[in-house]
């Protein structure tokens, strides 16, 4: 704890801690261990920490958390919420081999077939092609209460995220996501949790959402 303590410590004397969106963007330094990463952090909403303020209802709420894969949902907190925490990958296997989609897309199309991701958390982690599905079913009428969204890599990373924040935007979803080609699954458990942490200190009245 003295550790993790010193280190949010340094990162603070880095990053402006005046709104809640300023604690993602915290959050965002400590978990990729760049103090630049705080300016390619972007929120989706009516102000930058409306994201913030809706996960954080969503986490107090007891609203499920879907991430993409295995690694996003080992990375999420047990402590400080009552949430259930699923994933999406291992469902939509079939509907994968008969389509030819990868196994990340059919997956959250299958959980979102079942209703799954209408106001819960939805995180997006590692997989692109997972972020674009999210994107499409949002603009079929999937209401999540917020997005968190960092998939990683060279191939339609970056463009997943864009379209996922245009169609987040469009269609009044709180949205957190960052631009460029890094991010990945400890940045967005990370951040996740960091809302986890925004609703703890609403529970105690620390803060006024």
């Amino acid at each position: 704890m003295d550790i993790a303590e010193t280190s949010m410590d340094r990162v603070h004397e880095l990053v402006p801690q005046e709104t809640l969106a300023d604690r993602l963007r915290a959050k965002s330094v400590h978990a990729t261990g760049d103090p630049e990463f705080q300016h390619l952090v972007r929120f989706i909403g009516a102000d930058e920490s409306e994201p913030v303020r809706a996960g954080a209802r969503a986490v107090l709420d007891e609203r499920p958390i879907v991430t993409d894969i295995t690694m996003v949902k080992a990375g999420i907190t047990g402590r400080g919420h009552d949430c259930a925490v699923r994933k999406a990958i291992g469902n939509g296997a079939e509907l994968a081999a008969e389509t030819g989609m990868t196994r990340t897309a059919a997956a959250v199309l299958e959980l979102d077939s079942e209703g799954v991701y209408d106001g819960a958390i939805a995180v997006v982690g590692n997989a692109p092609t997972a972020a674009l599905a999210l994107a499409d079913c949002i603009e079929d009428g999937t209401r999540p209460a917020v997005v968190v969204a960092t998939p990683v890599g060279f191939v339609k990373a970056a463009d997943s995220r864009e379209r996922l924040r245009e169609v987040c935007a469009a269609h009044g979803v709180p949205a957190v996501t960052n631009v460029g080609r890094r991010g990945g699954s400890g940045l967005a458990a990370g951040l996740t949790n960091e809302l986890v942490h925004v609703a703890s200190d609403a529970r105690e009245g620390e803060i006024d959402l």
